[in-house]
């Protein structure tokens, strides 16, 4: 029956993602009786704030139980530019605004919209391990640039234009950034929203991570340029990852045509989480101090620990809930590999991470740890882990 099965080319060239790879063998040792400490996943382990889950059960009750505005509530859109306007001063209409599945289903129609076949985007190196995929599935090329541990992970504008050509659509901002924890400065993004302007290109800005910021302050894409395109959501900052609720702001000339692939491929975001999303924005500003606070406190915790382990952190990442480690003297006895290194720390330890392989080129040799888990446990993983490294 195989010899029948033809998967079109599109779709095999889709690269796993190597972190749910590793969290599904979690899974299989969990089901076996094992207790595994999982620092592989960027998810809060927060649940959903009180007052969110409150709006969506009031939601529920009147029966907003149906279609919405292809472009989402206008109510939640209008929230989000009053988000926009008080965190960086921008403003945005809310007919800029399409409220969305989740931030992967924006992306998805995003690079459908810019991109035509051949066009490139650039990206750093390592980066989010999907946004490979996203440009790829649309016909585009993406094009790494490197950036260095010895450097703090910072793109700089020098490499990013060395790497533009008359083909550069687009360059991809992720700041914080997963996996690195690294935070933009204004300087730089306002020097590589200029070079973009300059050569003609878009700035597309991954902004999920705002907020999660412990030293500095995040600066949106939207404060630096009209051309801007802006990725958020409500997973990271709201504890909202199974609600699956996004949005993507756009220059107004590009809303019709994504609303258009909106409308076929999704119709509209679900009608409940939009209503939970209002509260979010309006009414969990303590809640997410609170989780903030904490997730500083596991980053301070976490740090040290990791340095007396032996792997390399030469800067401290100052957002997201991430730290890009290097596990290099660990995985020479697997000949360099990170991904074969997480399987062994998983076997043995019963401590997911993830492997840098996953990010890109860049990071192979590093391990990816999230502190989106409690003190005790992170105090557990670091005792598993020293006996790991003792033993190796």
């Amino acid at each position: 029956m195989s010899e029948n099965v033809c998967v079109s080319k599109r779709a095999s060239e889709v690269t796993p993602f190597l972190v749910m790879d590793i969290l599904e063998a979690a899974h299989k040792l969990e089901a076996a009786g094992h207790k595994v400490i999982h620092l592989e996943i960027g998810e809060p382990d927060f649940d959903t704030p009180e007052c969110i889950k409150e709006a969506a059960k009031k939601a529920l009750a009147d029966g907003e139980t149906h279609y919405t505005h292809s472009l989402g509530l206008l109510p939640l859109r209008e929230a989000i530019c009053e988000d926009i306007h008080t965190r960086y001063g921008a403003q945005v209409d809310p007919g800029q605004v399409i409220v969305t599945q989740g931030t992967s289903p924006a992306m998805l129609l995003l690079f459908s919209t810019i991109l035509e076949a051949g066009d490139q985007v650039i990206l750093s190196d390592p980066c989010y391990a999907c946004y490979d995929n996203f440009i790829r599935f649309a016909g585009a090329c993406p094009v790494r640039v490197p950036v260095t541990e010895a450097e703090s992970f910072q793109y700089r504008p020098e490499a990013i234009e060395a790497a533009m050509n008359e083909g550069t659509k687009a360059i991809l901002l992720n700041s914080p950034a997963n996996p690195t924890g690294t935070l933009l400065s204004a300087e730089r993004m306002d020097k590589i929203a200029r070079l973009a302007d300059r050569r003609g290109a878009y700035v597309v800005s991954d902004e999920i991570y705002h907020g999660l910021v412990y030293e500095g302050k995040d600066h949106s894409a939207l404060e630096f340029s009209d051309r801007a395109f802006v990725l958020n959501g409500f997973s990271k900052l709201y504890a909202m990852t199974g609600w699956r609720l996004g949005y993507l702001v756009a220059p107004k000339e590009f809303i019709r045509p994504m609303q258009k692939l909106c409308q076929n491929f999704f119709i509209s975001a679900n009608s409940v989480a939009q209503r939970a999303g209002i509260a979010a924005l309006r009414e969990s500003a303590p809640d997410v101090a609170r989780m903030k606070a904490t997730y500083d406190e596991r980053r301070r915790f976490l740090l040290p620990r990791l340095k007396a382990l032996g792997l390399g952190v030469a800067h401290d990442p100052t957002g997201a809930f991430y730290v890009l480690a290097n596990a290099r003297k660990w995985a020479e006895k697997f000949d360099g590999s990170s991904l074969r290194l997480a399987y062994d720390i998983l076997e043995k330890c019963h401590v997911g991470v993830t492997p840098g392989i996953d990010f890109g080129q860049g990071a192979e040799g590093f391990l990816r740890f999230s502190y989106a888990n409690s003190i005790e446990n992170l105090s557990e993983a670091m005792n598993r882990l020293e006996k790991y490294a003792a033993l190796a």
